[in-house]
C-alpha cells in the first residue's frame, strides 16, 4: 500500500503489517512535500520507539547513561533492505536513516568478542585484601589490550604502581594473566598486554572527531564481572572541558554520554553504530545520572603512538594560561580597556607562569597569539596539535599586544612535570 504525504510537519510514521498493508500519519503542517512506497513482508517490529535503561558505575567517579528519547530517525543508516523501503525527500533527508531492529545489535556483536574483563587481586604484605574490577578491549590480535590507568595502578604514588596479579577473562571464558605495559596517568589510559598461542579477537578504533551531539553510541563492559553487557544512549557533549568538572592542571577534554554504566565497566569501550571505538569509559559524576565521561579516542590514539615511540607520553609546556576569543569576550575586554587589540579572533594569554618558558620568551598577560609556528591560530586545540611532543625545539609565535603592536616571539617548550 502507498500513500502521498502533501502536509508534513513533525514525521511520525506507524506501520500495522498485514502481509502488505501500512498506515502513515503526520501532523498537519503545510512545508514539505514528500511521495513514500512502503511494503511491508512481516509486522514492523516496536523498536521504533526506544527508551534507553537508567544504570550508574562507580570506580573513579565512573560513568552513567540514562535517556528515554523516541528514536525514529538517526545519523546511521538501517539495516532494512532497500527494497522494502522507498521514497523521495524534497529536504534530501535520506529515508533509511534511522535506527534499525538490528542496528544497535550489530554494532555490539563487532566489538563484543573483544572486550574483556579485568580483575586485580590485591594484597598488603601477603594478605589477601581484595579485588577491583574492570574492563579493556583488545585492540591487536597480539593481546594488546586498551584500559584505563586508575583499573590496573595505584594513584596514591606520582608514578603509579601495579595494584597486584592482573586477570583477564575473555568472553569465551579464556583467563589470562595481564601485565601492565604503558601508564599515562594525567589521562588515565593504560596498555595491558596477554599472551596467547592462538590470534585472538580485536575491535576496531574509530575516529571521535566527527562526532556530533545526538549520535547514537552504545557502551560495552563487564560491570560487577557481568561479561559484555551493552547499554546504549547519546553523545551530549563532544568537547567536555576538565575545567568544567572541577578539575585542574593541564586541560583535558572529554566525550560526555548517557550511556548506563555499573560498576566494572571502566576501561570499557564507547562504540559507534558502526562497531568503533570511538572512546574508553573512564568516569561519571557522583550522586548524578545519565553523566558519563570517555577519553575520545582520537586523543588515545596520539597517547598510543608516544607509548610506541617513547613508552610514555611527552607533553610540551609553554607556562601560559590560554583562553579561545570570540566576539562576546572581545566585546567586553575593549569595553573594559579601548586600549586592548583590535583583533576578530585569536588566543588571549591572561596570565604567564613565573620562570616558565613563556616568561623567558616575552609574553606579558595581555598578549592576543595570532600565529604559532608560521600558522594563523584561533582555538587553543590548534596551539596543542602544532606542539604535538616538540620540546627543546624554537618555536615562532606572533602575538598582538595593546595599541595593536605586531611583536614575534621564540619560545623553547619544556616537558611538563605533571608530578608537581
Amino acid at each position: 500500500m502507498s500513500g502521498i504525504l502533501r502536509r508534513f510537519g513533525l514525521f511520525r510514521a506507524a506501520a500495522v503489517a498485514g502481509f502488505g498493508s501500512a498506515v502513515l500519519c503526520c501532523s498537519d503542517y503545510d512545508r514539505f512535500r514528500i511521495s513514500v512506497a512502503v511494503r511491508v513482508p512481516r509486522p514492523l517490529p516496536d523498536f521504533l520507539w526506544l527508551t534507553c535503561p537508567t544504570l550508574f558505575d562507580s570506580q573513579c567517579l565512573l560513568f552513567s547513561h540514562k535517556s528515554g528519547i523516541d528514536a525514529l530517525y538517526s545519523y546511521r543508516d538501517s539495516p532494512v533492505p532497500s527494497s522494502d523501503v522507498s521514497g523521495s525527500v524534497d529536504d534530501k533527508s535520506k529515508p533509511n536513516d534511522y535506527i534499525g531492529r538490528d542496528t544497535i545489535s550489530n554494532a555490539a556483536a563487532k566489538v563484543a568478542p573483544a572486550v574483556v574483563n579485568i580483575s586485580i587481586h590485591q594484597d598488603f604484605f601477603g594478605i589477601a585484601s581484595g579485588k577491583s574490577i574492570g574492563s579493556g578491549t583488545i585492540i591487536n590480535k597480539d593481546g594488546t589490550i586498551l584500559t584505563c590507568a586508575h583499573l590496573v595502578v595505584d594513584f596514591m604514588g606520582t608514578r603509579g604502581s601495579t595494584k597486584g596479579k592482573i586477570e583477564v577473562t575473555l568472553q569465551d571464558g579464556r583467563k589470562f594473566e595481564g601485565k601492565v605495559v604503558n601508564v599515562d596517568l594525567h589521562s588515565d589510559i593504560a596498555i595491558v598486554k596477554i599472551n596467547s598461542e592462538t590470534p585472538l579477537p580485536e575491535a576496531k578504533l574509530g575516529s571521535s572527531s566527527r562526532l556530533r551531539p545526538g549520535d547514537w553510541v552504545i557502551a560495552v563492559g563487564c560491570p560487577l564481572s557481568l561479561q559484555n553487557t551493552v547499554t546504549h544512549g547519546i553523545v551530549s557533549c563532544v568537547d567536555r572541558k576538565s575545567s568544567d568538572l572541577g578539575f585542574s592542571g593541564m586541560p583535558r577534554e572529554y566525550l560526555q554520554t548517557d550511556c548506563a554504566i555499573n560498576v566494572g565497566s571502566s576501561g570499557g569501550p564507547l562504540v559507534n553504530m558502526d562497531g568503533e571505538i570511538i572512546g574508553v569509559n573512564m568516569m561519571k559524576l557522583a550522586a548524578a545520572d545519565g553523566l558519563g565521561f570517555s577519553v575520545p579516542i582520537d586523543s588515545v590514539s596520539k597517547i598510543i603512538e608516544h607509548f610506541k615511540r617513547s613508552g610514555r607520553v611527552i607533553r610540551p609546556w609553554l607556562g601560559l594560561k590560554m583562553l579561545d576569543l570570540n566576539e562576546m569576550i572581545i566585546a567586553q575586554l575593549k569595553k573594559q580597556d579601548a586600549s586592548f587589540p583590535n583583533v576578530t579572533k585569536g588566543i588571549l594569554v591572561p596570565m604567564v607562569t613565573p620562570r616558565s618558558p613563556g616568561e623567558r620568551a616575552g609574553f606579558c598577560p595581555g598578549d592576543v597569539v595570532i600565529e604559532f609556528d608560521g600558522k594563523p591560530v584561533e582555538r587553543v586545540k590548534e596551539v596543542i596539535e602544532i606542539l604535538g611532543d616538540k620540546v627543546g625545539v624554537p618555536i615562532k609565535v606572533v602575538v598582538k599586544r595593546k595599541g595593536d603592536q605586531l611583536v614575534t616571539l621564540s619560545v623553547i617548550p619544556e616537558e611538563a612535570n605533571l608530578d608537581i
